[in-house]
């Protein structure tokens, strides 16, 4: 027997019983983004190394450790699997000139790569759904987008998803405040990990986002950019402020929040849980006003998030929010291998009618289709509501005997074959 192959860990696969609970939360999205007017796009999964490169920066953690990268053997162009697609959408909506009639809601959903070590809700292989507005510079529509993102955790059920805000200012106001900052960790340079040390005159402002305990208390107590800030930058601020007290969202300001990527300017925020250990963010974004020129389209403002898919999932699991199994209306009993094409004609008049049917199957070519004790049990256990028996003295007479598997009587009533219009719809009435 040859060796088993199986799948490349941290990246997993989606079998059955849990892509019924991903195509429902994609259901809940996609309803959600068509009332706030946001569409539909789909970027490649590989796009070329240096839309990341200069559009993440050189120096964040996704492009030094976490890309998969490698070079087309064909023509040498360096590739890379996407590990995020807010940088796709922006090179989509520059290259085919989406703005050229004013600014775009956009959304997406799929799967994203990095390198890294797999841990509960952080996986080599996973999935985001996200929503940008694009050509956009007012306030409103960063509200408008955390709006969005807390009508999806309201129409989900969740609890336990609190936002924290900050605002990350103009470019001008962070080098005054970087100049600041490193002055400041020069100070605090003993504490500092290699890690530290060899960010702190590129990238300082990701210093602040550390988890090295050791660095805590100097992080706490370094200047806040918002202090750096000038007038229109928070006029911008307090604007995303006011939409959200209107709108009763609750949130916290949390100077330290940064981001991961540099594409970001003014607002930033995330939505984040307790119940997911290490991996408490839900969703983050926000505003990446010169991301579309760094990648050589024609300036415009921009801004965003995504969500972890399977995040979202893991913690609607832990509160029990997830829907049980879908449901199926009838389940066919089928007595006789003879009957088959009269049974798939009837299945697929009613199929056609809108009603979910599975048919008993044999388990291999030429065998008899099982007792009818053994097709009732696997009646029962797929969930339909109703059993539709294709007995040989049914067929004959024209009819079908449909039976209630649910209601704990087990009514049985025949009905005629020629005339399921008339009937088909009753299978219906208990989904």
């Amino acid at each position: 027997m040859a060796e088993k192959i199986v799948a490349v860990k941290g990246m997993n696969d989606i079998l059955p019983g849990d892509s019924a609970h991903w195509e429902w939360l994609e259901g809940k999205v996609r309803s959600l983004m068509a009332r706030y007017a946001y569409r539909n796009i789909r970027t490649p999964i590989v796009e070329p190394t240096a839309l990341f490169v200069r559009g993440l920066g050189e120096v964040t953690d996704i492009v030094e450790k976490e890309m998969y990268s490698f070079t087309d053997r064909l023509n040498g162009e360096q590739l890379t699997l996407r590990p995020e697609s807010t940088a796709g959408v922006v090179r989509a909506v520059a290259e085919h000139s989406l703005l050229y009639d004013g600014g775009k809601r956009l959304y997406y959903m799929g799967p994203m790569f990095r390198h890294e070590r797999p841990q509960r809700g952080r996986y080599r292989q996973f999935h985001q759904i996200g929503a940008e507005a694009l050509g956009f510079g007012g306030p409103e529509v960063d509200a408008e987008l955390i709006l969005l993102a807390h009508a999806l955790w309201k129409s989900l059920g969740l609890q336990d998803v609190a936002l924290e805000l900050n605002s990350l200012g103009q470019p001008a106001e962070r080098q005054a405040h970087r100049a600041a900052l490193i002055a400041h960790w020069e100070l605090h340079a003993d504490c500092l990990d290699e890690e530290a040390q060899r960010r702190l005159h590129t990238n300082p402002l990701r210093l602040l986002d550390t988890k090295n305990p050791a660095m805590q208390s100097a992080a706490e107590s370094a200047p806040k950019l918002i202090d750096f800030l000038g007038e229109a930058s928070l006029a911008h601020f307090n604007a995303v402020r006011r939409i959200l007290d209107a709108n009763g969202v609750p949130y916290q300001l949390n100077p330290r929040l940064v981001r991961g990527m540099d594409y970001y300017n003014l607002t930033v925020f995330e939505f984040t849980t307790t119940q997911l250990g290490a991996q408490g963010t839900l969703c983050g974004g926000g505003r990446y006003d010169y991301l579309i020129e760094q990648i050589g389209g024609k300036p415009a403002p921009a801004v965003g998030w995504a969500l972890g898919v399977e995040r979202v999932l893991d913690i609607l699991g832990a509160q029990q929010l997830l829907p049980g199994k879908p449901a199926l209306d009838a389940y066919a009993v089928v007595t006789d291998v003879a009957m088959l094409p009269q049974v798939a004609h009837t299945l697929e008049r009613l199929r056609d009618l809108g009603v979910s049917v599975q048919m008993h199957a044999a388990t291999g070519a030429g065998e008899a289709m099982g007792s009818m004790k053994s097709q009732f049990k696997k009646a029962d256990a797929s969930g339909a509501a109703f059993a539709l028996i294709f007995g040989t003295d049914e067929l004959a007479r024209g009819c079908v005997t449909v039976k209630s598997l649910r209601d704990g009587q087990g009514q049985q009533v025949e009905h005629e074959l020629a005339h399921v219009a008339t009937w088909a719809g009753t299978l219906q009435s208990t989904t």
